[in-house]
């Protein structure tokens, strides 16, 4: 049964809760139950920034995620606050480009994806969101890449269009680092 209670975490501007909005219009484009969440400080940029996303076949009780399956966690206090919290045998998936340290528990998969680093080789820093959030598709398999490419050609603002491209790029380079990791 699929059914992921993910947290995106990170700082104003790094895309996290577009991540987590074009996740959720995947779970509800394949016909499943979905909730979005967002969290932000009262900062523009670099304030802090995150949301929760259930996606499941089953109805969902409660939008509240206190422990969740799934981690996405893209600066170093997202790692510190939400780290602690991913229920055994969940998936902590680390920007390794922001984040030096690594998880101590062996209880939950963690995967370490360079993800600023390799979007500002693909031109643009900001696309680590779609590099993650790649990764985490393939790593969970709780949507299929291509839905998620749809939702983000059908919600992706016009005043960005020339970023559809690149981001397929980037969604692409996610799921290929996550495929030869494993």
């Amino acid at each position: 049964m699929r059914h992921e209670e993910t947290i995106l975490a990170g700082f104003g501007g790094q895309g996290v809760l577009f991540a987590g909005q074009l996740l959720s219009y995947a779970g509800m484009s394949e016909g499943l139950h979905v909730t979005w969440i967002p969290s932000y400080g009262p900062e523009m940029r670099g304030g802090t920034a995150n949301c929760t996303v259930i996606v499941s076949e089953e109805e969902i009780g409660a939008p509240v995620v206190r422990n969740p399956t799934a981690a996405i966690v893209f600066n170093g206090p997202s790692m510190a606050k939400y780290e602690p919290l991913v229920k055994p045998g969940g998936v902590l998936l680390v920007n390794a480009s922001l984040i030096e340290t690594e998880t101590h528990r062996t209880d939950l998969r963690a995967v370490y994806v360079p993800a600023s680093y390799l979007a500002a080789e693909l031109g643009n820093v900001r696309m680590a969101n779609m590099i993650l959030l790649g990764a985490f598709v393939e790593l969970t398999g709780l949507v299929a890449i291509e839905t998620v490419m749809a939702q983000l050609d059908e919600h992706l603002p016009q005043r960005r269009r020339e970023w559809l491209e690149p981001n397929y790029t980037a969604l692409a380079k996610g799921v290929a680092l996550v495929q030869n990791v494993a």
